[in-house]
């Protein structure tokens, strides 16, 4: 096994007991970027010299007894809406294409902090508006979508470029990829981890995570990242748990939620399969199963984009006004259509989602978890990024991703992706739990009991590389 194959959690153990060095994981690392990156392109922008210099750096801590903990040493990967001093911070954006920030965002520097190293900036559908990432491929097949916005971090995960990545969630844009790309997705509740320094989408709805090659790698990250942060307006100052803490715990007595509407409808035959037999895994497990109804199920698109669209275009309403060409006409558009948006509306769509919120925290009083699919289909091409349904309808590819993830961004609450098998075709399938306000321990407890009893989570795409 090479050492980009190791997760986050091996690799460290590895590097505390000595037998692997910061240098040779940061160096395995880089190589696998070399070799796969001419046909994903996961990355922005590659800092193998900076990788480099963290990794002599953290080995040379390590030897002198400095070890900073599970983190220190670790290959990382940064989307590219993350702020990161002196190094260019371009959204895969025109727009701020010579962006070079001063500062680090909030969650890089408390991942430099705890010795993680930055291998590059990962690639995102441009300022995050968008679910496919159109400059990345799929490791598993490098002719569909990565998802997105967080698709170069997806890609770069589940290619082996990097052991973890960051994403960001504003319509389910850390789980998207991580269901499409076959990794762990974590979107804390929000206000759990600052966003402070991160290129924001609709900043009543936006998120920021992990994508890790698995459970247990997810909540060793989130353990640095979460906290509260003064200058993170919607950060909520609560005592910050060790979200390792009990992680095989088992499932016994915890009630899951099944779906009886909304996540069950227009959803491709196999993912629900895959869902429908991993909640089985879990009953087996021990836990209660408990069908829920959906509350509002019939608000829940209008409300996501009611907010989100307007809030993007005041983000950008400077930039749309001095240099509109340099957005893509995709995103243009969507910016120029949120300013057509009613204030009325905007504020009806806020009040719907106050009341969804209060709705959702009544039925999670019957239940721990809600269980459903993370999407409502495998990767698509990214030639023609739609969804043909045996109805004869056409979804866009972004529609159909958003749809079922949308719901854990207007209530707020936490929500891992989990890999649950795989299409006939090769393609990695996704599952989503969800929680209640600040229960990540939770829902990571869930998924690392599916982890366990499951060989679908930490596998890594078999690409098959070119040759010179």
């Amino acid at each position: 096994m090479e050492p980009y194959e190791l997760s986050l959690a091996d690799a460290s153990t590895a590097i505390a007991s000595g037998t692997l060095s910061p240098v040779e994981l940061a160096e395995s690392a880089l190589n696998r970027i070399n070799a796969v990156e001419p046909q994903i392109h996961a990355f922005a922008t590659v800092t193998a010299d900076l990788a480099m210099s963290q990794a002599r750096a953290a080995g040379e801590e390590i030897a002198a007894g400095k070890y900073r903990g599970p983190l220190h040493g670790i290959p990382l990967g940064v989307k590219d809406l993350y702020n990161t001093a002196g190094i260019a911070t371009t959204s895969s954006s025109k727009v701020r294409e010579h962006f070079i920030p001063d500062t680090n965002s909030a969650a890089v520097t408390a991942l430099a902090d705890a010795g993680m190293v930055m291998v590059g900036k990962t690639h995102t559908h441009e300022f995050a508006f968008g679910a496919v990432t159109p400059t990345t491929r799929n490791p598993w097949d490098v002719t569909a979508i990565p998802g997105g916005s967080s698709g170069g971090s997806g890609a770069a995960v589940a290619s082996g470029s990097c052991l973890v990545a960051l994403g960001s969630d504003t319509g389910g844009s850390i789980r998207i990829p991580a269901a499409l790309c076959g990794t762990v997705g974590l979107k804390p509740t929000y206000g759990r981890a600052s966003r402070f320094g991160v290129a924001s989408l609709s900043w009543s709805l936006d998120h920021v995570g992990p994508l890790t090659r698995n459970v247990t790698d997810a909540a060793l990250v989130l353990n640095a990242m979460a906290g509260y942060d003064s200058r993170d307006p919607a950060s909520v100052d609560l005592p910050v748990p060790d979200f390792t803490s009990g992680l095989e715990r088992g499932v016994r007595g915890l009630r899951i939620g099944i779906p009886v509407n909304f996540y069950t409808e227009r959803v491709d035959p196999e993912t629900a399969a895959a869902v429908a037999s991993a909640v089985s895994v879990l009953e087996e497990q021990g836990a209660e199963l408990v069908e829920v109804r959906v509350p509002r199920a019939e608000s829940i698109r209008a409300a996501e984009w009611g907010i989100m669209m307007p809030e993007a275009s005041a983000y950008h309403r400077n930039a749309l006004r001095t240099t509109p060409e340099l957005f893509t006409p995709e995103v243009r558009a969507l910016l120029e259509i949120g300013e057509t948006i009613l204030a009325t509306d905007y504020i009806d769509a806020l009040r719907v989602r106050q009341l969804m919120k209060q709705e959702w925290q009544r039925m999670f009083a019957d239940i721990d978890v809600l269980m459903a699919p993370s999407v409502a289909a495998p990767a698509v091409s990214a030639d023609d990024p739609r969804v043909y349904w045996p109805d004869g309808t056409v979804e866009p590819a972004t529609d159909a991703m958003v749809r079922l993830s949308a719901p854990a961004n207007l209530t707020g609450l936490p929500a891992v992706s989990v890999p649950c098998g795989f299409s006939a075709s090769g393609l990695p399938l996704g599952m989503q739990i969800i929680g209640g306000p600040f229960e990540e321990s939770t829902i990571l407890t869930v998924a690392r009991t599916y982890e366990l009893v499951t060989d679908h989570v930490g596998r890594i795409a078999e690409m098959s590389l070119a040759t010179s």
